[in-house]
């Protein structure tokens, strides 16, 4: 597994530990996730510092303001809840 570089921000409790060629590693309040980019496509080939500038906006619910990307920690433990559609 390669790490990014650019470490996320910690006063969160949120931090980017990895990019892979498969997705993205978050540490989450002491617990790690696995965001594959077939569930998260967002993240897939865009800067590290891009996927690493993350936020906690309100208890459980994530930002990437970069990306314009908000996540609940539901649908980042359950993406087969929220399939993708194309609309």
């Amino acid at each position: 597994m390669q790490h990014s570089s650019t470490p996320g921000k910690h006063t969160s409790g949120i931090e980017v530990t990895g990019i892979t060629e498969h997705g993205i590693w978050i540490l989450f309040h002491g617990r790690e996730y696995f965001l594959a980019y077939d569930d998260f496509p967002w993240f897939r080939d865009q800067p590290s510092e891009r996927i690493c500038h993350v936020q906690e906006i309100t208890p459980g619910h994530l930002y990437w303001p970069d990306l314009d990307v908000d996540l609940s920690l539901e649908i980042i433990e359950h993406p087969e809840r929220f399939p993708l559609l194309a609309t």
